[in-house]
C-alpha cells in the first residue's frame, strides 16, 4: 500500500512539474510588456505582429477592425460597462495605463467603440462630437481609398466648473485625443478617444 502510495506522489509530482514547465514556456513565448501580462488584453493582441516600436496589433472580436494598441495600456474588463460585444455589430471597450508623473499617478484612457451609422449623416456626427468635446464643428481630416478619419487634439482642464479648451500644441501638450473613422464600404464607424486627465497625489500606502 505504501508503495502504491509512493507511485502516486511521484506522477502526481511529475505531473505538476510537467505542467508547470509547460506553463513557464507558454508564458515565456508573450512579449515582456503590460499588455501580454493581463490574459483578457493579450486574447486581442498578436503578439508576433508588432505594429510599430510600442504597439502591436489589436484585433477586434467582431472580426470587423484592427487597430494599433500601445503596449503599456491593458483591456478593462471587470466590470459589465468596461467590455460589451453584440456578435460582429457593436463592440465598446475601455483600456488604461496608470504612470507615475512627478509624483503623482496619471491615468490614462483609451475608449473605442464599433457600431453602424448612416453614413448620410456622417458630417453632423462628426460635428457634434467634436464640438461636444473641444468646441470645434470642423476637426482635421485624412482619407485613402477605404477609409475617412476625422481627428483632433487638445489640452483640456476645468477652471471651477467652466471647461477650457486649448487646441494650439505650442501653447500646451495635448492631453486629450479624438478619432472618428468612417469605413467607405460600410456604414461602420469607430469612434476613439485617448484621455491624459487623471493626476493624483500617491499617499504613504501607494494608493
Amino acid at each position: 500500500m505504501k508503495k502504491r502510495s509512493k507511485v502516486i506522489m511521484i506522477v502526481i509530482t511529475g505531473a505538476a512539474i510537467l505542467i508547470g514547465s509547460i506553463w513557464l514556456i507558454n508564458e515565456s513565448s508573450y512579449p515582456n510588456v503590460p499588455a501580454f501580462d493581463d490574459h483578457f488584453t493579450r486574447k486581442f493582441l498578436n503578439k508576433d505582429e508588432k505594429a510599430d516600436d510600442g504597439f502591436y496589433e489589436f484585433k477586434s472580436k467582431t472580426g470587423q477592425y484592427t487597430m494599433w494598441f500601445p503596449e503599456e495600456y491593458q483591456v478593462l474588463h471587470k466590470n459589465r460597462e468596461d467590455y460589451a460585444i453584440n456578435n460582429d455589430s457593436y463592440e465598446s471597450w475601455w483600456a488604461v495605463y496608470n504612470e507615475e508623473v512627478e509624483g503623482k499617478t496619471q491615468a490614462n484612457y483609451i475608449k473605442t467603440e464599433f457600431l453602424t451609422s448612416n453614413p448620410a449623416d456622417e458630417s453632423i456626427h462628426v460635428e457634434a462630437l467634436f464640438k461636444r468635446r473641444f468646441g470645434l464643428s470642423i476637426p482635421n481630416k485624412i482619407e485613402n481609398s477605404q477609409t475617412r478619419i476625422y481627428y483632433q487634439s487638445a489640452y483640456i482642464y476645468f477652471k471651477g466648473t467652466e471647461k477650457r479648451v486649448i487646441v494650439d500644441k505650442k501653447k500646451h501638450i495635448p492631453n486629450t485625443y479624438l478619432a472618428y473613422v468612417a469605413d467607405k464600404r460600410s456604414n461602420k464607424i469607430v469612434p476613439a478617444i485617448n484621455i491624459k486627465a487623471v493626476m493624483k497625489k500617491k499617499s504613504k500606502n501607494g494608493f
